[in-house]
């Protein structure tokens, strides 16, 4: 997925009200761009970090930028914009570019499914059950090299685990699809102490037939795709 316009440098002031966050671009105006990203993000929101915006020349549109990456140590790259990673894995399974979910004709978004819930992806083909892949975004990383799902509490997410489970064993495909955005991580587990109750979910999918596929993210300023699967240890192991 390409950025639909050129990304720009500023330094983070602050974030506020999950949506909002002040910046000073680099001819040193002051301004506020809109942060798509309801989660904590934690680490990723430390006053004076160097960051990538999309400017937006939209009337519609309230704010002129949209903050898209934040730069990490050592050069790296994380994403911050939640929506990016529905889009991202989309692409990739109308493009076949998944294995694991390969050879799926028909590739559907946002269709009803369990407790009042709507599945990210629903795949489709004549010879074989259908998958319900539920994406989730992943930026959380507190050790080096680790990402860690969730960064704060997720009754959402949680549900949609029993919802996939559900699905599972009533004979279709279920898939956890993590997609790790940002560049310094190779391994995948479980934040448990932020969310036992999305771990404990976790673990009850996994026994009730629910698969967890992990990828990271290929990040620069110009595009975000999914590039390659990561380790996952999450202590369960079938």
């Amino acid at each position: 997925m390409d950025f639909e316009q050129t990304l720009i440098p500023a330094r983070l002031i602050r974030r506020y009200k999950r949506f909002l966050a002040d910046v000073t671009l680099e001819d040193g105006r002051e301004v506020t761009a809109h942060c798509a990203n309801p989660g904590s993000m934690m680490g990723l929101q430390e006053t004076g970090s160097r960051i990538w915006l999309e400017p937006n020349d939209d009337p519609k549109r309230k704010l002129d930028y949209s903050w898209k990456l934040v730069e990490l140590d050592g050069g790296h790259l994380a994403g911050i914009d939640t929506g990016l990673p529905n889009r991202i894995v989309g692409e990739a399974l109308q493009k076949g570019l998944i294995p694991e979910l390969a050879d799926y004709p028909l590739v559907r978004s946002e269709v009803r499914y369990g407790s009042a819930s709507r599945i990210d992806f629903l795949l489709s083909a004549a010879t074989r059950p259908d998958a319900y892949v539920e994406v989730k975004n992943v930026t959380l990383s507190r050790q080096p090299g680790l990402a860690e799902f969730p960064d704060s509490v997720t009754k959402r997410g949680t549900k949609h685990l029993h919802d996939l489970a559900a699905m599972a064993s009533q004979g279709y495909r279920a898939v956890m699809f993590y997609l790790v955005q940002r560049s310094d991580c190779g391994r995948f587990s479980l934040a448990e102490d932020i969310d036992p109750d999305y771990a404990a979910a976790y673990r009850a999918a996994k026994l009730a037939g629910v698969e967890t596929l992990c990828y990271e993210a290929a990040l620069s300023t110009s595009s975000v795709t999914l590039a390659k699967p990561i380790e996952v240890d999450v202590g369960v192991h079938l």
